[in-house]
């Protein structure tokens, strides 16, 4: 039988280490238990709604729920938050996008978390570059520079057969920084359209 450890001394640690999202081998390491004691924690924590279940494996506290662009980075990595959130975040387009995009150098994948839309787009490890980190309310999360989401999106659009992007503030776009990101995708048609559309 496994012993849950004190309530108020378990979220005090995890708060302490600002575990905002965390895993079994995380608490394996911060509480010293055996991986099956640290799984059946999460689970009877997580029955009783005191840990929230993100993904699989992916755990964090009820009452200490990590911002969704947080949740976006940790649900697939590497990743960074990218195309249509990044863009609407900046600004170049004048759409809400409720939807968090990231790109990531792994399969495609959607999410559905707390009632949020999660979505991840391939793209090849030479281009997996161009995002910085951004705080809010000291959480670090990653997402695209401008120009980065504009030369992801515009090469994903390609790939899917869809036109160009037609509605954006192209005075937010630095034109030789978006020409240099799609260098990174070694693509001919890319570099047409980008030229094309930022000319």
């Amino acid at each position: 039988m496994v012993k849950l450890v004190n309530l108020t001394v378990f979220v005090a640690k995890i708060k302490a280490k600002k575990l905002n999202t965390f895993t079994a081998r995380d608490l394996r390491l911060l509480f010293g238990f055996s991986q099956r004691a640290s799984e059946m924690l999460v689970f009877r924590y997580a029955k009783k709604g005191l840990i929230i279940r993100l993904k699989r494996g992916l755990y964090a506290l009820a009452d200490y729920l990590p911002i969704d662009e947080i949740i976006a980075n940790k649900l697939r990595t590497p990743s960074y938050i990218s195309l249509e959130y990044a863009l609407s975040y900046y600004g170049v387009i004048p759409e809400t996008v409720y939807e968090i995009t990231s790109v990531t150098t792994k399969s495609a994948r959607r999410f559905k978390v707390l009632g949020k839309e999660f979505s991840f787009r391939k793209i090849k490890t030479a281009a997996f570059s161009g995002y910085l980190p951004k705080k809010i309310n000291d959480e670090i999360f990653l997402i695209a520079e401008p120009e980065k989401a504009f030369v992801d999106l515009c090469y994903l659009r390609m790939l899917d057969g869809l036109p160009p992007m037609s509605r954006f503030t192209k005075e937010k776009i630095n034109y030789d920084k978006a020409m240099l990101y799609v260098s990174l995708f070694q693509n001919l048609g890319l570099s047409v359209v980008v030229k094309k559309i930022l000319s």
